[in-house]
């Protein structure tokens, strides 16, 4: 039996300079404003400016944006576990200028998601288990969870949930998808006529 799974809806502030301002504001942004009616990537991992994240999975993400956007994507997210002021340092350290970053400060989210695990050895406190996921409005098409979704693993399996892997599975789908939504689209026009 396939489990249907949603996103759940969340409202984060995050830091940001609005379309035509000059300087940050707190702007609220919500799950409905990233995900409805929009087929998106989320990759989340445990940290702003910690060694996979930084070395590989953001920047992973960052360098195959336009070709994963090919596949039929919207949009890519990172989240994290992370205040907005941290998350925009450090995308701009990094010079991230595609992937959007989502400041789950609070672990809303991630706890909702059931992937809030603890990190005390590591004096993380809560962060975000390591997973990606395609979200086609606000259902949950594909998430990618890597091994030891568990409190205090010690180890930091990177393996399932970066740039390349998410890149495959869009790439082995996007032909079947889009047969599929042609079938769906011309049975529509077919009763509307």
């Amino acid at each position: 039996m396939a489990i249907e799974m949603t996103i759940p809806m969340v409202t984060w502030n995050k830091r940001a300079i609005p379309e035509g301002e000059k300087d940050y504001t707190w702007i609220e942004e919500n799950s409905e404003d990233i995900f409805k009616d929009k087929r998106v990537v989320v990759f989340a991992l445990p940290g702003a400016f910690t060694p996979t994240c930084s070395s590989t999975h953001l920047p992973g993400y960052e360098a195959r944006y336009d070709k994963i956007l090919e596949q039929d994507v919207d949009e890519i997210y990172c989240l994290s576990v992370n205040d907005s002021f941290v998350m925009n340092a450090w995308f701009s350290h990094l010079g991230i200028t595609n992937v959007k970053p989502i400041a789950d400060g609070n672990g809303s989210f991630t706890r909702q998601m059931g992937m809030l695990v603890k990190k005390e050895a590591v004096d993380f406190g809560y962060r975000s288990q390591r997973y990606s996921m395609v979200v086609d409005n606000g259902r949950v098409e594909m998430i990618f969870v890597e091994e030891g979704k568990e409190d205090n693993y010690a180890g930091d399996p990177f393996s399932v949930s970066d740039a390349e892997s998410m890149l495959f599975y869009l790439e082995g789908i996007r032909d079947l998808r889009r047969e599929e939504l042609a079938r769906i689209k011309n049975e529509q026009n077919s009763t509307d006529s």
